[in-house]
């Protein structure tokens, strides 16, 4: 049986080590022909994510954009198009909604561990481990 990944989830934070991920998935895009959504959650503090008006926030996500900007144009230099999609709120949670999601068609999630999660773990950082445990699709971890 010939196992097809078509659409590769690429959660991105800026880190050394998202970047890692994201190499590692225009290395298996190139291998399949498949394409690459990348996600950038711009984490929400608690209390605001609960809160009846929301996140309040007057930024423009610049970073974040700047990230998806970034990935867009190493992916391009391989010749694997991706996808940018910037979002508000958890991230760990965010990223495997978004997996998750039958319309958004995933077929695999690759995430670098230990980004800049404020909460360390010992060998994953808190939002791999989220999505590795979440995500109901095959999920690559890169270090």
């Amino acid at each position: 049986m010939k196992v097809k990944t078509k659409k590769i989830l690429v959660p991105l934070d800026g880190s050394a080590n998202s970047i890692r991920g994201l190499d590692m998935a225009i290395h298996i895009a190139r291998i399949s022909h498949g394409t690459i959504t990348a996600i950038a959650v711009k984490s929400v503090p608690g209390i605001y994510a609960i809160h009846p008006m929301g996140f309040l926030d007057y930024g423009k996500m610049t970073e974040v954009k700047k990230t998806l900007e970034s990935a867009k144009t190493r992916a391009a230099k391989k010749g694997i198009s991706l996808v940018g999609k910037a979002l508000q709120g958890d991230p760990g949670y965010d990223i495997a909604r978004f997996a998750n999601n039958p319309k958004n068609g995933i077929d695999m999630v690759i995430i670098g561990a230990r980004g800049r999660g404020s909460a360390k773990e010992l060998f994953l950082g808190s939002v791999s481990n989220y999505v590795l445990h979440k995500v109901k699709k095959p999920v690559l971890i890169v270090k």
